[in-house]
């Protein structure tokens, strides 16, 4: 199998770079489940008992 994909590196910056995305993405979920959170508390919604739910 001669036709095998690797990827092709850029030089160093390519892994930082992915690295980097990576980050972005996980600060802006955690802002979006912070809002979330947010505004379910202000609902009155409580979330401790979806997590007893779940474990029983």
């Amino acid at each position: 199998m001669s036709e095998e994909v690797v990827p092709q590196q850029a030089g160093p910056a390519q892994p930082k770079g992915l690295l980097q995305q990576m980050e972005e993405l996980m600060a802006a979920l955690n802002a979006d489940l912070s809002a979330l959170d947010a505004d379910l508390q202000s609902a009155g919604v409580s979330s401790a008992p979806a997590e007893e739910t779940e474990a029983g």
